[in-house]
């Protein structure tokens, strides 16, 4: 194997991840030795024709003499098929044969740029990359057709893999057989000719996806499926506490017994990733599950032992307290205080979340040994490689350049495996047995209380009103525990008070309302911090912050007696900075007025409702102002009175997402988010008790059910736009809909997520 070079710091920021993305677009060729290894699609892998055989445009794809195309895909596969909709952005650039099109997962070589998956970024981030590759393709097989025959550019036509003239046809791999070698400086990329949206041909369209067969035949290799020659088992003894926690002692001659068992080893780990972890290894996966039940261990329990979801939530409402915690976001005008002293009334109100868990089905896993080639290769499904490979290196002791991620399919991420921590305890393992490969799966309860959970919030929401019931100012401040602090701190940018703050744990409170004077304070939770490692859970800070806003706005338009549809009509001015700065953002509060309203007319908004039912409305966005999704949801509910049951009959989304790349892939994205919205808003939960989760399987952890379900419709508004985020922003606008509708159904309010039956009921027996 090729050495690889090295990497930088992993600190970054969101603006510097898009110059690279951009950046990285403009590098040509790829590392035969990844491209030859296994393609997670196929259970035998590909190997790439050889050198001479093959034209690169760009980094991002390249097309053989067969006329096959093989698009390079650094994005991670969960399900979401994001290979597809990524291709077909080329493919149409390209003027290819959609038939001829593959795709390729690729490892984590540097040359790709920085590699994550998430925030819903994938799409709208390689719109312009893959659009850009396309066309340098198209203009290379153009210009070389002409000089083939002699005549202008001008007389020639990309279509369908050939390029078209009056002299005949070429086929692209007939082009390629040529020898073409033209390629593309920076400035060159950006002056390419892109087609027109309204000529795009596979972009909107029904195509065949490319992973489908492959999921649905048995061939796609999962990370649990990993194998390596030689590979021993190991199975970890999870300490009481997530940090803070020290072996004392431990006996493992019971285990001794258990034929294949070999021994049990503390793990040392220099990244803080696992303390206190000990990893039983045996020859069989059996023999390691069966010998750790009889190694017997004492730890020195660390601090957070006894921390319990209330002391989190009692000790978030005591940091807000203080006025002098937390940091202030950038919204314009943040000084409140005069206008609420001058204000005709003001309400306020405070909401609640517990802790969610990701509760992904493939649990987490990894296969890590050191290759003849003394490069650790970390065989597992990851959705950020490149905060993975640092703390691999941390834990290793070794440069970044000697470790390489290899690419599997993720059994389910929903942002759980952007935290690379479960690859860690299998490589100390390897590295304890001499670079020896190490295959780690954790079972479901391990893997439930590994969790690097959403943590538990405190949000306090006050809104000020003059003497005509219109909105003067706004406030909103929250606590929790920030994944982005601990995980990665490079993406915290500063307040106006010159204070960090996680982006992903209040993004959604900067709203896009015309509400007057505005602030949005954000504080970490330190004790949630020390007890747990927070993590980043689909739809991220959104999906709480949305809860509160969207709440509130509710109970701010029955307190001012408006209909709640129009009350935040009311406030979508598409003006200052809600006008929307970003290509992406384009349009700004006039478009999330759109999508509000057509929510409305899909659940029939104002219609008369049958006893003990009711309408709720909700609005929202996701992930980040300069990349914003518009979305609407409008539910129907029917609580039951006697028991506190409530029953979503109908559920309706509206979205506007820009141009909608894969409609298939977009419809699903689609109803999976609102669906997940709707377990967290009635079902999915957990609690801290003494310093651990309480839940750590499906029996007690109860996400929605099949029979739970709702009729859901998904519509998306036709959009010109770039391309924004779709694969979590329909998360954010469920609960507080539901909470809407519980409270137009039987005239009570709910303000913490999950509402629970006996909660619910408790409220109706008090009104």
């Amino acid at each position: 194997m090729s050495r690889l070079p090295k990497r930088n710091s992993p600190g970054i920021t969101r603006r510097g991840f898009l110059i690279g993305m951009t950046a990285v677009g403009i590098s040509f060729g790829f590392p035969r030795h990844l491209m030859a290894a296994m393609d997670p699609a196929s259970p035998d892998g590909k190997v790439l024709p050889s050198e001479g055989e093959l034209y690169e445009p760009s980094l991002w794809y390249s097309i053989d003499t067969a006329g096959k195309i093989k698009v390079n895909i650094m994005r991670s596969e969960m399900g979401q098929h994001v290979g597809t909709a990524i291709a077909r952005i080329l493919a149409d650039e390209l003027e290819a044969d959609w038939d001829d099109v593959e795709i390729i997962h690729v490892d984590s070589d540097p040359r790709w740029g920085y590699m994550v998956t998430g925030g819903s970024w994938s799409i709208s981030q390689s719109w312009p990359v893959y659009r850009q590759a396309g066309a340098a393709g198209r203009t290379a097989l153009i210009e070389a057709a002409a000089k083939k025959w002699g005549i202008t550019t001008k007389e020639c036509e990309a279509k369908n893999g050939k390029i078209i003239s009056s002299k005949g046809e070429l086929s692209y791999g007939e082009l390629v057989s040529l020898g073409l070698t033209r390629q593309f400086t920076e400035e060159e990329l950006k002056t390419l000719p892109l087609k027109a949206n309204e000529d795009l041909k596979l972009v909107g369209q029904q195509v065949t996806s490319l992973d489908v067969a492959n999921k649905t035949n048995g061939k796609t290799i999962y990370g649990i499926d990993a194998k390596v020659d030689g590979m021993v088992y190991a199975n970890p003894i999870l300490p009481p506490t997530r940090y803070g926690s020290k072996v004392a002692t431990f006996d493992d001659s019971a285990a001794k017994a258990v034929k294949g068992y070999q021994k049990t080893i503390v793990l040392d780990d220099a990244s803080g990733s696992v303390p206190g972890w000990l990893m039983v290894i045996a020859s069989s996966f059996i023999a390691a599950q069966k010998a750790s039940k009889l190694v017997k261990v004492t730890w020195d329990a660390g601090e957070t032992a006894n921390v319990s979801e209330a002391n989190i939530i009692d000790h978030g409402k005591k940091l807000l307290s203080d006025s002098s915690k937390g940091s202030i976001l950038d919204t314009g005008n943040t000084k409140t205080e005069p206008v609420f002293e001058g204000a005709s009334s003001s309400i306020s109100h405070e909401y609640i979340t517990s802790t969610v868990l990701h509760a992904q089905m493939e649990p987490v896993n990894a296969v890590v040994f050191k290759n003849s080639d003394g490069v650790w290769e970390v065989h597992s499904g990851c959705q950020w490689q490149s905060l993975t490979l640092p703390v691999l290196a941390t834990a290793l002791g070794e440069d970044v350049a000697n470790i390489v991620i290899r690419t599997y399919m993720l059994g389910g991420g929903f942002g759980r495996r952007l935290n690379g921590d479960y690859t860690i305890p299998a490589a100390l393992t390897s590295k304890a047995l001499g670079g020896k490969p190490v295959k780690m799966v954790l079972m479901r309860p391990q893997d439930m209380l590994f969790d690097s959970a959403r943590s538990a919030s405190v949000q306090q929401l006050r809104m000020a009103f003059d003497d005509k019931k219109s909105v003067t100012a706004m406030e909103h401040h929250a606590t929790a525990g920030w994944p982005t602090q601990v995980l990665a701190p490079g993406f915290m940018p500063k307040g106006v008070n010159d204070e960090p703050y996680d982006p992903f744990a209040i993004a959604g409170a900067d709203h896009w309302y015309s509400v007057g004077a505005q602030k949005v304070r954000a504080i970490s939770n330190d004790l949630a911090m020390a007890t747990f490692r927070p993590g980043w859970l689909r739809s991220v800070g959104p999906g709480w912050t949305g809860w509160a806003v969207e709440s509130f706005m509710d109970e701010a338009a029955h307190h001012v007696g408006k209909d709640p549809v129009q009350f935040r009509l009311d406030m979508l001015i598409a003006e200052g900075r809600n006008a929307g700065t970003t290509p992406v953002a384009e349009g700004g509060a006039a478009r999330q007025a759109v999508v509000l309203k057509k929510a409305a007319e899909m659940i029939g908004w104002g219609s008369e409702q049958p006893e003990n039912t009711g309408l709720g409305i909700a609005s929202t966005f996701g992930q980040e102002r300069d990349m914003p999704t518009w979305v609407s949801c409008a539910v129907q509910v029917q609580v039951n009175k006697s028991n506190g049951l409530v029953d979503v009959k109908k559920l309706v989304v509206a979205i506007d997402a820009g141009i909608i790349v894969d409609p298939n892939g977009a419809e699903a994205q689609c109803q999976g988010a609102a669906l997940w919205g709707l377990s967290m808003a009635l079902y999915e939960g957990t609690e801290l008790r003494d310093g651990q989760y309480k839940d750590t399987n499906f029996d007690t952890y109860t996400p929605l059910r099949l029979g739970q379900t709702p009729e859901v419709q998904v519509e998306f508004i036709a959009s010109k736009m770039p391309p924004s985020g779709l694969g979590e922003p329909a998360v954010t606008a469920v609960a507080p809909a539901i909470a809407n509708a519980i409270y137009q159904a039987v005239g009570v309010r709910l303000r913490k997520i999950p509402m629970k039956p006996s909660e619910l009921k408790s409220a109706l027996d008090k009104a």
